[in-house]
């Protein structure tokens, strides 16, 4: 994966906690942007001033837009892959990510639109027992990408670099 193309689809997501930790997932993971559909989570935030920012200094330099329709977001030679719990889909221990893809995430409280699953390249699920959180599932899933893919991980360089300042442990 050297260079890849990664966005993140949010379909109608209502928490402004859980597009923050996404943020902040997206830019842990090396996501070029997030987008989202709907309303709730404008809404949301208009209500929530004190709302802590969980994005941190990495999900600010992420592109967050709100758009009519995800699959706008797909660029050529990318793949759409839902995340949803539905039958047939493939499990994600046996899933093989494309280096160029949108990877779309149903609401916390829902499922993906039927149109866009029928316009996905791959829909995948997580083998869990009960559905995961929004960002929890984010996160899951990109960490997954991270470890099948051919990266080279930077070692203690990396480590220095995203560590918190008071962490100075050495092994």
């Amino acid at each position: 994966m050297t260079k890849q193309n990664l966005k993140i689809g949010l379909c109608n997501p209502k928490s402004p906690e859980n597009v923050g930790s996404v943020m902040r997932a997206a830019a842990n993971y090396r996501a070029q942007s997030v987008c989202y559909t709907g309303m709730r989570y404008e809404r949301a935030l208009q209500y929530r001033k004190d709302l802590a920012d969980t994005s941190r200094k990495w999900g600010r330099n992420i592109s967050l837009s709100g758009v009519d329709n995800l699959l706008d977001a797909v660029t050529e030679g990318m793949q759409v892959i839902c995340i949803e719990l539905a039958e047939n889909a493939i499990s994600l221990p046996d899933y093989q990510h494309p280096e160029n893809a949108l990877y779309i995430f149903g609401p916390e409280d829902g499922s993906i639109s039927q149109e866009i699953i029928n316009q996905a390249d791959a829909v995948v699920y997580i083998p869990t027992v009960g559905c995961m959180n929004l960002a929890a599932t984010v996160n899951v899933v990109l960490y997954d990408r991270l470890a099948k893919s051919e990266q080279d991980f930077a070692g203690n360089e990396l480590v220095r670099e995203s560590r918190d300042k008071n962490n100075l442990l050495i092994v």
